[in-house]
């Protein structure tokens, strides 16, 4: 089943295109467009084995990047024409009630739309997405991989907000959880390659960031909170924030739009730093003592050290510490200050392997009690296979 993976942002398309059956998972090709909406737009096509193909061109909407890869696809000789594409599948984030992979039809779109509010990022370009590829492809089915389904078992617990109970039980207001792709793939790669480490705590860290507790496979906790604007500070979101803050910024002139705007696309690392939302940026900046880009690596590094403290409770301890996205990947200097001064709870780094860990690697020492693995992750294999489950189950 040829499968087109959509991973959409507001103003960004990226995609893989899988070649996908009960035995065998193929990347035929990937490509993105970044700028959508501006007066030029990059974009790019790599069909796997080839050349990147690269350029530029006015690109006015999702639906106007999609028509231009899907072209170049069939153009490069990757599928023989448009209609070959058999599903599409969405890392979709938001879908309030609406758990796991599900084929996308109008009652989706419209609590996706509902729920616009809480994910104004994401779930207005899936949705605009999704119509457009309806339009250009109006034979071929669409699943939405929701980001909340891995986390589904976490407990009521850690999912309930201390909050008036009927806003929980009417209007949905409650921890969801986010990621969900990128935490299970982790959880499906270790199962492969450290089977014993049933105890997990993955640190999601990049552009936007979160920690799970993964027990047995399975999600038990997670930092993201009703949105993806909680948790842990975020390349420019504010993460976790005092909503009673609010009336202070009210009351100091600001309306509430200006203030859910600059929390949203002006906190983070951006807002603490000044300098930008990067971490190699802050990373430059602080090694020549900028010290509020410091202050924004060292604000992240203690909030990933407050979960993994709290789900080293929440699992009695742990097997083992993933990292993956694009900090927590490549960010060694942070890696080592998030796993400081753990000893107590067997967690040793080993500081050579830190500094040099490539792709898929353990940087634990020798006498370490817990893994200490960075990944790769592949939030759109995931995706794949769910798409390919819906569809084959019906």
């Amino acid at each position: 089943m040829l499968i087109l993976v959509a991973n959409l942002g507001s103003t960004s398309f990226k995609y893989k295109l899988y070649d996908l059956d009960a035995k065998s998972e193929r990347v035929l090709a990937q490509g993105d467009a970044d700028r959508i909406g501006q007066a030029v737009s990059a974009w790019s096509v790599t069909p796997t084995g080839q050349t990147r193909k690269a350029g530029t061109a006015a690109l006015a909407d999702h639906g106007a990047a999609i028509s231009l890869h899907l072209n170049e696809l069939v153009a490069l000789g990757v599928i023989p024409s448009i209609q070959a594409v058999q599903a599409i599948g969405f890392k979709a984030v938001h879908g309030g009630p609406i758990s796991g992979a599900v084929r996308v039809d109008d009652h989706v779109i419209s609590v996706m739309e509902q729920f616009a509010d809480v994910a104004p990022a994401h779930n207005p370009p899936y949705v605009a997405a999704m119509r457009a590829f309806a339009q250009r492809l109006p034979a071929v089915p669409q699943v939405a991989a929701f980001e909340t389904a891995f986390h589904q078992d976490i407990p009521p617990a850690r999912q309930t907000y201390a909050i008036p109970h009927e806003w929980t039980e009417k209007l949905g207001i409650r921890r969801y959880g986010f990621h969900g792709a990128s935490h299970r793939y982790i959880a499906t790669r270790m199962a492969q390659i450290a089977p014993t480490a049933g105890k997990i705590i993955n640190c999601h860290l990049g552009g936007s960031s979160s920690i799970c507790a993964i027990k047995d496979g399975k999600s038990v906790a997670n930092s993201f909170g009703m949105t993806a604007q909680s948790g842990l500070p975020h390349a420019a979101r504010v993460g976790d924030f005092d909503t009673f803050a609010l009336l202070k910024l009210l009351k100091s002139g600001l309306d509430v739009d200006t203030v859910f705007k600059r929390l949203g696309k002006e906190g983070g690392l951006l807002g603490i730093s000044g300098v930008s939302q990067d971490m190699r940026d802050l990373e430059a900046a602080a090694a020549q003592g900028n010290a509020r880009a410091q202050l924004a690596i060292d604000v992240l590094v203690e909030a990933v050290r407050h979960y993994i403290g709290a789900y080293l409770v929440a699992l009695n301890g742990a097997d083992a510490i993933t990292f993956t996205g694009g900090i927590g990947q490549h960010a060694q200097r942070v890696r080592a200050a998030i796993l400081s001064n753990l000893e107590f709870a067997g967690i040793r780094m080993d500081a050579g392997k830190n500094q040099t860990a490539k792709g898929e690697c353990r940087i634990d020492a020798a006498d370490s009690r817990v893994q200490i693995w960075v990944l790769p992750t592949d939030e759109e294999l995931i995706v794949a296979r769910q798409t390919f489950g819906v569809l084959a189950a019906s």
